[in-house]
């Protein structure tokens, strides 16, 4: 489905999975269910890669229907988190207010709007954070990846969602053009 080799590594698979989804969201004009099965098969490609020699953590499931646990990558310092936390608004929506607090929190690297977003956090927690927006029943489900930055710790993933989550809760959301986080 995503249109990847056998042996891609995961930033193939990511880069498959934007293309495809600007054209299968359903706000390019696609459907959820498609939507859904690509990001379905970017997880089972990435869930597929063999862990780094030595590694304790290995990222194939045991069961492919199972939904995707929050798990360390094999390379050690990239952790993910889907779902993990919703926006009570449509994707688009729900992109603008993480455009904003993205804006408070740190720099912009990245952004396919609005599907993924890509921001290098300040202190006191500096990490590299992928946010990727799943439309879900008029909401947006968001996915988050975090990795360590150079010369930076290992972050916390709990800590990096809680300090998007309290951004989110800090801004004016009884303006009707904000989104509601949950």
């Amino acid at each position: 489905m995503l249109g990847v080799p056998v042996d891609a590594d995961a930033a193939t698979i990511a880069a498959a999975r934007r293309r495809l989804a600007k054209r299968l969201h359903p706000d390019a004009g696609g459907s959820v269910e498609q939507m859904q099965e690509v990001n379905e098969a970017a997880e089972l490609a990435l869930d597929a890669l063999d862990p780094a020699p030595g590694s304790t953590i290995d990222r194939r499931p045991t069961d492919r229907r199972a939904p995707v646990p929050r798990r360390r990558s094999s390379t050690g310092g990239v952790y993910h988190d889907h779902p993990s936390f919703t926006i009570e608004a449509p994707p688009v929506e729900a992109f603008e207010g993480l455009l904003i607090v993205a804006a408070q929190l740190g720099d912009l690297v990245d952004d396919d709007p609005p599907h993924m977003l890509e921001v290098v956090l300040g202190a006191p927690t500096p990490a590299w954070c992928r946010l990727a927006l799943t439309p879900e029943a008029g909401a947006a489900t968001v996915g988050l990846t975090v990795s360590r930055v150079p010369n930076g710790g290992s972050p916390d993933l709990d800590a990096v969602r809680d300090r998007w989550i309290e951004a989110l809760n800090r801004l004016d959301w009884d303006r009707p053009d904000r989104p509601r986080p949950s």
